[in-house]
């Protein structure tokens, strides 16, 4: 963790809201002169106090200390042309599932929209916090929902509770492509 990229980022993220130290100071209960030295690098923060300006400047802690806030224009909108979402092939962790993501550049979003490509075996159960909404765009996918199977062509759609176990994964020669839309109901 670079003590002084977190630094640039509190930095830059503040005067992109166009907060003042003492406007940061009020909404994380710190002192301005202390926030001053946490943007200078001459103090480091302990990650509960990471947490505080993260959480005030409407960020997850992981992007002040792995993204670079300078190369955003505005942390309050993620605009992504036509090919340039991220794409993640997973092999292991997610089963073979190829996730292209829409919206990487939004800090602190408690919505998660992907397109997915699930894989052709079924090899894992997901379950955890939130809710999801899958719309198909081509081909045809299994969905299984608390051991019933829904079977899921173009223009289907499901929304649920992701606490329940689910799975899923594409039927027919080629992959089946669909909108994902993940949201998480605890927002950093």
């Amino acid at each position: 963790m670079s003590e002084e990229l977190i630094a640039k980022n509190i930095g830059v993220l503040r005067k992109k809201q166009k907060l003042t130290l003492q406007k940061l100071a009020d909404l994380t209960g710190l002192t301005k002169g202390y926030l001053s030295k946490i943007e200078r690098s001459k103090k480091s923060p302990p990650y509960s106090t990471l947490n505080r300006i993260a959480k005030a400047l409407g960020v997850d802690v992981s992007f002040l200390i792995n993204q670079n806030a300078e190369s955003m224009d505005d942390p309050r909108i993620a605009f992504v042309k036509k090919n340039q979402g991220r794409i993640v092939e997973t092999a292991d962790s997610l089963d073979g599932y190829v996730y292209q993501t829409l919206a990487f550049g939004k800090p602190g979003k408690n919505m998660e929209p992907y397109i997915i490509e699930p894989a052709f075996e079924e090899k894992g159960v997901f379950q955890h916090e939130g809710e999801e909404f899958f719309y198909i765009l081509e081909g045809t996918h299994e969905f299984i929902y608390d051991g019933k199977t829904y079977l899921m062509e173009e223009g289907d759609s499901v929304y649920f509770d992701s606490g329940v176990p689910h799975t899923g994964r594409s039927i027919g020669k080629k992959r089946a492509k669909m909108l994902a839309i993940m949201f998480s109901y605890k927002r950093i």
